[in-house]
């Protein structure tokens, strides 16, 4: 489902700055490489996580967000998974975060960062970028040909996902959440 609410129906938004559970600029246990720069943060109202990372600088994004959520997944018990539904919702967690990193590559200037956050049931992506594009599925989907399935790829993964514009401000926020394994 497509949506350009800012949150999904149920959240509980972002951390205000200077919150209980906001980045602290530095947290063990978040590593970025090739430029990126990450931060984590626990232990926020409702047991949500929240890692944010940034590109500023970075080379090889790609690999570098799936790197960093897979080091998130790792942190929050998604990984190692005991069963085979646990380990394909990981993997839809790492297919997400490619797609919507490559969108940001492919269709914007490249992205600006990337937050995670993770409850009990959902983690939520999102990726910054400077673009003024709508993301969309392409309609018709032609499953035959190369190209176009990423936004396809997050509307079939994904409980919601959407579109966040600040007035005032260049670019945009693409988020999608995924329900965690049974």
């Amino acid at each position: 489902m497509s949506t350009t609410r800012p949150c999904s129906p149920g959240d509980r938004g972002p951390e205000p700055s200077g919150a209980p559970g906001a980045s602290d600029g530095g947290a063990p246990g978040a590593e970025a490489s090739q430029g990126g720069a990450a931060t984590v943060a626990s232990g926020s109202p409702g047991g949500r996580q929240v890692r944010r990372l940034s590109f500023d600088g970075a080379s090889g994004v790609v690999p570098l967000a799936r790197d960093f959520a897979r080091q998130a997944l790792y942190a929050w018990a998604w990984l190692p998974a005991a069963t085979a539904d646990q380990r394909a919702a990981a993997e839809d967690v790492l297919l997400v975060v490619s797609e919507l990193v490559t969108n940001a590559c492919l269709h914007a200037e490249g992205p600006d960062g990337m937050v995670l956050s993770c409850d009990n049931k959902v983690i939520r992506v999102e990726v910054s970028d400077r673009g003024a594009g709508q993301p969309a599925p392409r309609t018709p989907h032609r499953a035959g040909r190369p190209g176009g399935h990423g936004m396809f790829i997050v509307q079939r993964l994904c409980l919601d996902w959407g579109v966040v514009r600040t007035p005032d401000v260049a670019g945009k926020t693409v988020w999608a959440e995924l329900g965690a394994p049974a």
